[in-house]
């Protein structure tokens, strides 16, 4: 069984789409087959649940560490004060510092600068240098002429890899097994690492559900 995913399917769940991500899905059944993502519907719902919150409804290409000082201690409580020890108006308003502050020297961001050059891109949002060199080992298994995604982060945005990027990504991780488990918590952990925005995702898999279930 093959389970389809459609651009009309799509804008039922988001109809401000951007035009790149339409154009990624357009022609993206192939690349939900390769992963065996298509297999089923419940990998289908769950797939499209994580994508459609990390990517704000297929609106968001990049994260935005744009912040307000009132807004830094909610989004990372541990690190600014009045729980952490950053001062918050030093890094509010100023993307490349918060970036180095809060992704700086982890997940292989090992260099200046990397915390911002290596933030969250794309439908799975991927995030750290590690990342980056990861899925471009994994889709130079089948794909050699793969970009280097290190040397060139954007490129996890063109509409010809988004899709490419984020399959990988999701079957690296193990999602699929999570994904006929019917577990959100552990679709959640594999992509984010946590359980940040739990309850958004499961929001999200109730609509999918209804699409392709």
């Amino acid at each position: 069984m093959t389970v389809t995913v459609t651009l009309a399917q799509l804008r039922q769940l988001a109809p401000n789409l951007r035009s790149s991500y339409s154009m990624a899905f357009d022609v993206g059944q192939p690349i939900l087959d390769h992963y065996g993502i298509s297999d089923n519907p419940l990998r289908v719902a769950h797939f499209m649940a994580q994508v459609l919150h990390e990517s704000g409804a297929l609106k968001i290409q990049w994260e935005s560490l744009y912040y307000t000082p009132k807004r830094l201690p909610v989004v990372w409580p541990k690190r600014f004060k009045p729980k952490g020890k950053l001062e918050p108006a030093e890094y509010a308003y100023n993307e490349e510092k918060l970036g180095e502050a809060v992704y700086g020297g982890r997940m292989g961001n090992d260099q200046p600068g990397d915390g911002f050059k290596y933030r969250g891109r794309g439908l799975l949002q991927l995030t750290g240098k590690e990342g980056y060199r990861d899925i471009t080992v994994w889709l130079r298994q089948w794909m050699p002429a793969a970009p280097d995604f290190v040397m060139d982060p954007d490129a996890v945005l063109s509409p010809y890899w988004c899709l490419h990027v984020a399959a990988a990504k999701w079957s690296a991780s193990g999602c699929n097994k999570y994904a006929d488990r019917d577990s959100v918590t552990e679709v959640t952990e594999a992509i984010n690492g946590g359980t940040v925005g739990l309850d958004d995702r499961k929001d999200w898999t109730k609509k999918t559900r209804k699409i392709w279930l």
